[in-house]
């Protein structure tokens, strides 16, 4: 179950986020062993504005300023917890980056699914090559465009 809050956005993106949440929970779930899995995993997914982001980010990461994707990941197998994607900051990247808000939005997705199953790009380079290579992972089991945010916000050394 997902729920997608955004009016614009609507039901291509939820389409793309539900099966994207299969195919990622189907090989991330092993990881917590057999007991865990669950048949139906939930996932929040919130597209807002650049003042709401803010706000979190000021409230969550002691950073007063936008930010493209939050993640709070929630320790339970079947609520896995919520992805926060601002609309606006996803617009000017897309933009910058040369491809549609579409593609933006997905590469943000993916980033943020793989944060809550646990990777942190911010820990280690031996981290964030890790979690680079399961965003092109992504990206390409989905048949989108890219190869996911750390490649694409040039964070890879």
């Amino acid at each position: 179950a997902l729920s997608v809050e955004d009016g614009a956005v609507m039901r291509e993106f939820q389409e793309d986020a539900e099966r994207l949440l299969e195919a990622v929970y189907r090989e991330e779930a092993p990881r917590w062993g057999e007991g865990e899995m669950s048949e139906e995993p939930e996932l929040s997914v919130v597209i807002c504005s650049d003042r709401f982001i803010a706000e979190l980010n000021k409230q969550w990461r002691g950073k007063d300023e936008p930010t493209d994707v939050l993640t709070f990941p929630q320790d339970d197998p079947t609520i896995l917890g919520d992805i926060i994607i601002s609309k606006e900051t996803a617009e000017r990247q897309a933009t910058e980056r040369s491809h549609s808000l579409e593609d933006e939005l997905r590469i943000l997705l993916v980033h943020g699914l793989f944060h809550i199953f646990g990777y942190d790009h911010e820990d280690s380079e031996e981290d964030l090559e890790e979690m680079a290579s399961r965003e092109k992972w992504a990206m390409k089991e989905m048949g989108w465009k890219g190869s996911g945010l750390i490649t694409a916000a040039g964070e890879l050394h």
